[in-house]
This record gives structure tokens, sequence and C-alpha cells, in this order.
């Protein structure tokens, strides 16, 4: 799927239908079990996930899509007896790369090199910069709370791609992540759960989906300077 480009007049999407799907979604606490998500749109959704933006390009993570129906439901006693992991289509788990070091810089410096026809060599500097930046960070004991943010864009992105396609969506903090490591093969490894994800399609009586939005007014949380 390759970048698209439009003239300074052309919006992709009006305001009307962005606003509109922001209203429509919320987070889905009851999915219909027998509505997947049809291959075109998770795939979709799979590059939402693949591009979204991360500090100095290094995306520090793994999407783990769980629709195994024996995985899903094992996920469920790690979720707080929440059912969303099962009812749903698709079960994203986001999991951060641990201790972030020369390894996977050297891994991001390889596929930059590849992507932009040009030599690691070349990029010496940059490699040089985001060490200093991770090391930097390390002796500080902040490195795996950056890198955890970073997730946390991705999810954020996820969710509103998944909106602007008419699916539904549940970001749950509400797990033990120690315990989906081990169901999902990540124990031991150097990624590690931070946060879960269903997508799917809201269930006919999930009567949270004609709640009204309760936000703080636009003037309260926006400042204009």
């Amino acid at each position: 799927m390759g970048a698209q480009s439009f003239s300074m007049n052309t919006k992709p999407v009006s305001n009307e239908t962005l606003l509109r799907q922001l209203h429509w979604r919320y987070a889905t606490k009851k999915f219909d079990p027998t509505k997947p998500i049809v291959d075109d749109d998770w795939a979709a959704l799979e590059q939402s996930l693949v591009l979204a933006p991360s500090s100095i390009g290094l995306q520090p993570w793994k999407f783990v899509v769980v629709t195994d129906p024996d995985t899903k439901s094992r996920l469920v006693p790690a979720s707080w007896g929440q059912p969303q992991a099962v009812a749903c289509s698709h079960f994203v788990v986001f999991a951060v790369r641990r201790d972030l070091g020369v390894d996977h810089v050297d891994r991001h410096v390889g596929r930059m090199a590849e992507v932009l026809a040009v030599t690691p060599d070349s990029l010496a500097k940059f490699k040089a910069m985001t060490m200093g930046n991770l090391d930097k960070a390390r002796e500080e004991g902040r490195l795996d709370t950056w890198q955890e943010h970073q997730v946390y864009i991705a999810l954020g992105q996820f969710m509103a791609c998944a909106a602007m396609l008419g699916i539904d969506t549940c970001p749950m903090e509400g797990i033990e992540p120690a315990k989906f490591d081990e169901i999902l093969g990540l124990a031991g490894t150097d990624y590690a759960t931070v946060v879960g994800c269903a997508a799917g399609y809201r269930a006919a009586d999930d009567k949270n989906a004609t709640r009204k939005k309760v936000r703080f007014k636009t003037e309260d949380v926006v400042v204009r300077i």
C-alpha cells in the first residue's frame, strides 16, 4: 500500500466525517461475536499500526494480534474477567521493547538504509545521536517508561483509524501483563505486554452505545495562545 498525494485544495476526509466518527466511537463493552472484521478492513488496520509514529522513529514495539478462540478465552481470566477479549473479532496486545539498546538501533538503521537507498555508514551521526538519547534515558531510569509512551501513540492511532472504518474498539489496561506474556509466549523475550485493545463490532444491545459522550467544554481544555 503506497503513499497517496493530494493537492493543497483537496481534503481526503471532510471535517464532518472526522467529527462524526469520533463522536460515534466509544469504549465498546459488549461485542457481537458473530460479526468478524473482514480481511481487507483488518489489513488496513494492521497498516495503521505499522505506520504509527514513534520517537526517533524507533518503533519499540510488537503488536500481537489474537484471533484464535482458545487463546482469546485464556486472556479473559487475565483481564479480570472482562469478556471483550473473547467476544471481539481481533484482540491486539501492544508490547514494548524493554531495555532498548544498540541491537535495536542497528536494526532500525539497517532498515533506514534499505528504504532510503543509502549506506549505513551515512547514518552514523543519526545512530550516535539515538544511542546518546537512549543511554541518557537509561542512566536516568526512564528508558522503559519513555518507550511505553510510544506504545500509547500507536494505540491512539489504531482506535482513531478503526473509528474511521466504522469498527469498534475497547482499550484495556485492566489486564495482568505478566499473565498475558505467559499466554502469548512473550515471557523471557525482549518484549512485554503494556495494554490491549479489542476490535470488532458492538452488540445491538450494548447500552453504552447510546450513552452521551461526556467531555469538558472546549474552552476548559484547549488554550489558544
